[in-house]
């Protein structure tokens, strides 16, 4: 009898992707009509769910989405009916402290919940049993347990997160008692970061169930193989000082088992001499997300912004890659001498279409206006229109506008920028002289001199150029300046607080594909972004009680809307319909869909750009000065 084919009757790789559940077209065309144009530009407020007594840090839809879980500081889940916006369930839970996290086990009939909270304590609850006694419970965590992670491929299996610096694996399918006998300590990161390593997230890739993401209070996402990784005991460690090297340091240390990722200018080849920067200390990832497609994730960083990386590219920080150019294009001047405004051209002007056109002359002008986030739209509008091609000028007049701006990761962004020109223009002598700019103002002034050498190099009738001789006076000044901090502060290498294989991890993280601007992440730990749809769109919570839609593709934010009277931590998007839940300081939930076109908008806000310069300028306020302290009454951090 001649056995069945796994799949039908495909007999080629397109038809077999096809028929396989994690790429069902049914499910990709539905999460693509969740985020049609008409629905997303009508979502509005649709109704408020009322029942907690306190904040509300957690919220998560069950598989079939039929479900929202909330919990809060009342140490209770609610268990909702979105579409009716009644209470199903109330369960009022053991815990003492703030509930941080709760999750539904996957496939598990929407009956097991899992909770994690401020008391260190992790619950699991059949809600079947309508007794509100815990099935299992686990008191392994010594510090606060802030998000837990399920997978739809381990549905027998969840993760803690802690502020202890561990993240801890729980099979239900083997009993547990809390001796520290278990081998349940999958990382701990105490290991290789001495003094506070605090846990904040926990990410599992929903098409890769080995892939698991955690973020930590820095500024780097790490992202382990779990197939690589023998689970270890708990190892208690006594006022947070004598680290014992445990075996989980060297199963992590295997090639290949952890990748770090962080925004390029954060890392440590832009920290002058390998030292953490003062305001890096005060920035921590309060939440990852991964992709639908499993391919790409999402960590929105306190007190900074929202990155997006591609987990399968190594994509290196850019500091200093000048095309290289054959020896007849040495010495080659492209334009006379002048003033910084009008220093060089392209070498071949590109007529653009008039709509792009029209997007340029737009920026142009916000640019003279000092209307900069209105201008960097304009330019990233025209760049998508071209796709990128023939547009030097588009990615330099976008560069000059993130430079003047100046918010945190802008001139590193347009130091991207001024390669991309360089690329397309190896003959473009402003962006040569923007760039050596940039690095100069990221304090990376070795760079910044060598740039500016290799522009008199390469085009000689710059050499006394007025813009070219004040920047080489500024590099002066700021290498002398740097020699003398050098010499006053000479760092002992036994005070190094990483191990080595810390080090090489972070030196060769994996910079960010695209970034999001506009909200505030600074009083709160527990603040998500998530995907929305098909990755087409981004959104987040702020602290200014606002959420936040960004297009994924261009990173323009697409609307804002007012959802909280304080703050907006959580932000998640329905898994099959355009509906949004939100929640934060406010006791209340709010669910969000697309509303009739002729109702006026309830909660949309107009003045995109006040709400984003005011973000933007309290997030680069000194944190602990008392005139810009944080005032909210509930306090997730």
């Amino acid at each position: 009898m001649r056995s069945r084919k796994p799949y039908g009757n495909a007999t080629n790789v397109a038809k077999i992707l096809t028929q396989r559940d994690y790429w069902d077209v049914e499910h990709v065309l539905r999460s693509r009509l969740k985020t049609a144009a008409q629905f997303v530009d009508n979502i509005d407020l649709e109704a408020e769910l009322r029942g907690h007594t306190g904040c509300v840090n957690c919220l998560q839809w069950s598989d079939n989405g039929h479900i929202l879980a909330t919990a809060s500081d009342d140490f209770h889940v609610i268990l909702w009916d979105p579409f009716r916006h009644k209470q199903l369930y109330d369960l009022m839970t053991p815990h003492e402290g703030n509930i941080f996290s709760v999750k539904f086990l996957p496939k598990r009939n929407n009956s097991i919940i899992v909770t994690g909270a401020g008391d260190s304590k992790t619950f699991v609850f059949d809600i079947n049993r309508q007794n509100d006694q815990p099935i299992r419970e686990c008191t392994c965590h010594i510090k606060r347990v802030k998000r837990l992670a399920t997978s739809p491929r381990n549905v027998h299996m969840y993760w803690s997160a802690a502020e202890d610096g561990l993240v801890l694996q729980h099979d239900l399918r083997q009993p547990h008692i809390c001796n520290g006998q278990d081998s349940n300590v999958l990382i701990d990161l105490r290991s290789y970061v001495c003094g506070q390593a605090e846990l904040k997230c926990i990410a599992i890739n929903p098409q890769r169930s080995e892939q698991l993401a955690i973020g930590a209070n820095d500024i780097f996402t790490r992202l382990y193989d779990r197939r690589m990784i023998s689970p270890s005991k708990v190892d208690r460690i006594v006022d947070n000082v004598n680290y014992s090297k445990s075996n989980l340091a060297d199963n992590i240390a295997k090639d290949g088992c952890v990748k770090y990722f962080c925004p390029g200018h954060l890392g440590t080849k832009f920290q002058v001499g390998n030292q953490m920067s003062d305001i890096n200390q005060y920035k921590a990832v309060t939440y990852l997300a991964f992709s639908p497609d499993g391919t790409e994730l999402l960590a929105n960083m306190g007190s900074d912004q929202i990155y997006l990386y591609n987990i399968n590219r190594s994509r290196e920080p850019l500091v200093l890659e000048l095309p290289k150019m054959s020896k007849s294009d040495d010495g080659i001047s492209n334009g006379s001498n002048c003033a910084e405004g009008n220093l060089g051209t392209e070498k071949t002007k590109h007529k653009f279409p008039p709509d792009v056109e029209q997007l340029k002359k737009e920026g142009n002008v916000s640019l003279e206006k000092d209307l900069f986030l209105q201008a960097i739209n304009k330019y990233t509008q025209a760049i998508h229109r071209v796709n990128g091609k023939d547009c030097a000028i588009l990615y330099l007049n976008r560069a000059t506008a993130l430079m003047k701006r100046n918010w945190y990761g802008d001139v590193y962004a347009a130091v991207r920028d001024c390669h991309i020109a360089l690329q397309l223009d190896p003959f473009y002598v402003k962006a040569q002289f923007r760039l050596a700019r940039a690095l100069l103002k990221l304090e990376h002034i070795k760079e910044a001199q060598i740039c500016l050498d290799e522009l008199v190099r390469r085009f000689p009738s710059y050499a006394k150029n007025p813009g070219v001789l004040k920047l080489d006076k500024d590099i002066g000044l700021e290498l002398d300046k740097q020699r003398h901090r050098m010499a006053c502060s000479r760092p002992d290498p036994e005070d190094d607080p990483y191990s080595e294989k810390e080090q090489y991890w972070r030196e060769t993280s994996i910079d960010y594909e695209q970034r999001f601007i506009g909200h505030c992440n600074t009083k709160t730990d527990i603040k998500e972004a998530n995907y929305f749809g098909d990755s087409n769109y981004i959104v987040a919570g702020s602290d200014d009680g606002n959420f936040f839609i960004w297009d994924r593709h261009s990173g323009i934010i697409h609307s804002i809307y007012s959802a909280d009277e304080l703050i907006v931590n959580c932000v998640q998007p329905h898994p099959y319909i355009c509906m949004l839940a939100t929640s934060g300081i406010d006791h209340e939930v709010r669910l969000w869909s697309p509303q009739s076109p002729e109702k006026p908008s309830i909660r949309r806000v107009c003045n995109i750009d006040s709400v984003v310069h005011d973000n933007q300028t309290h997030m680069q306020m000194d944190p602990f000065d008392p005139m810009t302290a944080d005032q909210a009454i509930c306090r997730a951090s």
